[in-house]
């Protein structure tokens, strides 16, 4: 468990650092095509280490927000309160603040840069269908991503890869809006910036693919062994793919985030879902039971 925590810092850095390197390549072609000067190449340098901090401090607050998660007290649930707090007193972790997305999709997640500053977040739809064992086998699940420091990789998976698309739209709508075809040096830029126009979509998706399919595993194990009964979460799964966790408002930056996969269709992003297939992970668990 150790060897995963420190893993997953490791991880951390190496994304904000990948992710610095890819912005100063952006920057430096936006300079060269524009003939501009590199005062423009160092203040994005600049801005892109500020986004960065502000990135690990308030990334959660970008993906409860996009998420349209609502805060809640204990009065108002105390059935899921109880829940996660008497989880997170067994995993011996501060209460995460809790939230819930009105939304009748079975889903939920975790989010944070580390167990003191971390939430959790369930849908209408989950509270609604889950009973009390299956509602425990999720949020152990997420408490797990949280004890693990899955939740510090995934908010910076998260928040960079974002950038990353808008730096893409940035790009194509200069290309596309400036008439400037003075010299082929000036041309020479032009086409790099429409291959890193093209590339930009897929570094943010090989970000989110950071989070490898073994973390939602481990989740599930972990999870599994807090509450002694894997076959809560085994049902609650079950349950997942039988009602659908399809959310309304949906968003591919923050779909690795979430306990089993938000988006509809069966688009390129579903192809690379960072999630196992739900029989895969129903079947480790009920291995679990039987071997337990």
């Amino acid at each position: 468990m150790y060897k995963d925590i420190a893993q997953n810092k490791r991880k951390s850095f190496f994304i904000m650092f990948f992710f610095f390197l890819f912005v100063a390549f952006i920057i430096f072609l936006f300079v060269k095509f524009l003939n501009g000067n590199f005062y423009i190449f160092y203040i994005g340098l600049f801005s892109a280490l500020i986004y960065i901090v502000l990135t690990y401090y308030f990334g959660s607050s970008m993906a409860l927000a996009i998420n349209r998660a609502t805060p809640i007290t204990k009065s108002q649930n105390p059935r899921l309160y109880k829940i996660v707090e008497n989880l997170a007193i067994t995993d011996g972790l501060p209460t995460p603040k809790i939230y819930i997305i009105n939304d009748p999709a079975l889903n939920a997640f975790a989010t944070g840069r580390d167990p003191n500053h971390a939430s959790i977040t369930v849908t209408s739809g989950l509270l609604e269908v889950m009973n009390d064992q299956e509602l425990q086998g999720v949020i152990s699940h997420e408490m797990s991503h949280i004890k693990n420091f899955d939740i510090r990789v995934s908010m910076i998976a998260f928040a960079l890869s974002a950038i990353i698309s808008i730096l893409a739209d940035i790009i194509i709508q200069i290309v596309w809006l400036r008439d400037d075809n003075n010299n082929s040096n000036n041309q020479g830029f032009l086409y790099l910036g429409i291959v890193a126009a093209i590339l930009a979509p897929i570094v943010a998706m090989f970000i989110q693919l950071a989070i490898s399919r073994q973390r939602e595993y481990l989740a599930d194990a972990s999870g599994a062994l807090a509450t002694r009964y894997p076959e809560g979460l085994a049902s609650a799964l079950e349950k997942i793919g039988k009602y659908g966790s399809r959310l309304k408002v949906q968003n591919t930056a923050t779909a690795h985030l979430f306990i089993s996969n938000p988006l509809g269709g069966h688009s390129l992003t579903n192809l690379f879902s960072t999630h196992p297939p739900l029989k895969d992970r129903i079947k480790r668990l009920r291995a679990m039971e039987s071997n337990g």
